[in-house]
This record gives C-alpha cells, sequence and structure tokens, in this order.
C-alpha cells in the first residue's frame, strides 16, 4: 500500500467477500506520504478481523521491497498477490484454487487469470478485459508479459530456492523480472480464461504511459538479462507491438 487510503478500504473488502475464507492478508504501508490516513483505513479493518495484519515498513522501498517484507511473513503455501487499488471478484480464491487443485502439470509454479480495466472510480471500463489464456514459459514471456500481479498465485512449493523482488527495480518492471527469475530454470506460468479482478487504471499508475516504460523494459534485457544490444533491440520491438495490441482503447 502506497498512497492507497482512498481506495484500499475497497480492495480489502473484495477480500471479506471471499467465497473461499481459508486466507490470510498481509497488508505493508510503504510508508505512505498521507499522516497515516492509509494506516488507520487498515487498522480499522484489522482490529476487527484477526486475518489482516498491517505491516509499517520503516523505510519506501518500492512495491518490490513492500512484496518482499509481505512474503517474508507469510504462513501459507501459495502467495496471491493484490495490489491496494485492485478489487478481486467473490469467487476468486474458489475458483482459482479449483484451477490450481486440476492442474496436474508439476511445471507450473504460477496460475494466472484475466482481469478488467477500468477508472478510477472503478465504474467505467477504459479497455476491452485482458485475458492470455494458456501455458507460458521463459522464452514467451520475453516477448512479451501477460501476467498482472492482482491476478496471480504462486505455488512456493514449486520452488527450489525463497522468492524475491529485484529491490534495486523499486517499483518498474520488479514483477516482470519476478515472474522470469521463477520461469528461467524449467517452471511455467498458466493462464485461464476466467475473467475476476478489476484494475484500477489511476492517472498516477506508473504503468498508465506506454511510453514511460520503454527505458525500463530496454534496462531489464540489456542491463538486467545481459542481452546483446541486438537481441535487447529484437525483445523490445516485439514487447512495443505487443503492448500496441494489449494497450487499444475501447472504441
Amino acid at each position: 500500500m502506497y498512497k492507497g487510503a482512498a481506495l484500499v478500504g475497497e480492495t480489502i473488502d473484495s477480500v471479506l467477500r471471499q467465497t473461499e475464507q481459508n486466507w490470510e492478508m498481509i497488508i505493508v504501508d510503504d510508508c505512505s506520504p498521507d499522516n497515516g490516513e492509509g494506516v488507520a483505513v487498515v487498522e480499522k479493518y484489522s482490529k476487527a478481523e484477526p486475518r489482516i495484519k498491517l505491516i509499517r515498513s520503516p523505510k519506501n522501498r518500492g512495491s518490490s521491497g513492500a512484496r518482499n517484507l509481505a512474503m517474508e511473513n507469510a504462513a501459507g503455501q501459495y502467495y496471491a498477490f493484490l495490489d491496494s487499488d485492485d478489487i478481486w471478484d467473490a469467487d476468486y480464491l474458489e475458483r482459482m484454487k479449483k484451477h490450481i487443485d486440476e492442474n496436474q502439470d508439476e511445471t507450473v509454479a504460477i496460475f494466472f487469470c484475466g482481469y478488467r480495466r477500468k477508472d478510477s472510480t472503478c465504474k467505467r471500463e477504459l479497455l476491452p478485459p485482458y485475458k492470455s489464456v494458456g501455458k507460458k514459459d521463459y522464452e514467451k514471456m520475453l516477448y512479451h508479459c501477460p501476467i498482472f500481479p492482482s491476478t496471480a498465485i504462486l505455488d512456493t512449493h514449486k520452488l527450489k530456492e525463497k522468492a524475491r523482488f529485484c529491490e534495486d527495480l523499486r517499483n518498474l518492471r520488479d514483477d516482470y523480472v519476478f515472474w522470469l527469475d521463477i520461469m528461467r530454470h524449467g517452471l511455467t506460468a498458466f493462464g485461464y480464461n476466467d475473467i475476476m479482478v478489476d484494475y484500477r487504471m489511476r492517472d498516477d499508475s506508473l504503468t498508465a504511459s506506454k511510453k514511460n516504460m520503454v527505458y525500463p523494459q530496454w534496462n531489464i534485457y540489456r542491463n538486467v538479462l545481459k542481452m546483446s544490444f541486438p537481441q535487447s533491440l529484437y525483445y523490445l520491438l516485439t514487447w512495443a507491438v505487443n503492448g500496441v495490441l494489449k494497450y487499444r482503447r475501447v472504441k
């Protein structure tokens, strides 16, 4: 949670409404500059519901550091990510659990679904719902990342080592590198046809403008993955083309 005071209550409500009730919710406040408004909202919920735990980071670590802090304090086998302004459908956890239980492919460690792309009030769809169905491996992920964090569940029992986000990346493409790190040793992801999450495309969202993501994406290919210049350029161009298709506006 960062600057999430106005919306985090609705996000928490969407978890409380889940038909699958075997969960714990860890909320990390990443030093939000809001005079404690977001913390106050969360504390009201945590006092009434013991499964909701608030952690206040002593310093701003970006989304990568906040997610690491949450994972360090998580007790479950499955990590289901949820940003402080996104909303799950009431049957999200139940349906995703059913998908996970039915999937017999031992290489699949990441399970994800489709999502709606709405305005900050969550009343109007700005873009058509997005989904990417089927199995994704490391090579496919280099061309395009179809996994939106608030739709993804990670089975930690499939991992050979502890999962961590790269905190050097702060808030930019840290989730993309996280999935790549998991998949580069043979593990995969699987996308389902269900559309079960509302993504609020806020005006101040870091990913709201595709142009602002060009350098961070280049940085991943060139400096994080250590690709050659031609390789980096090739994958950046394919990423850009896929991005244009993904963010085509509703007419």
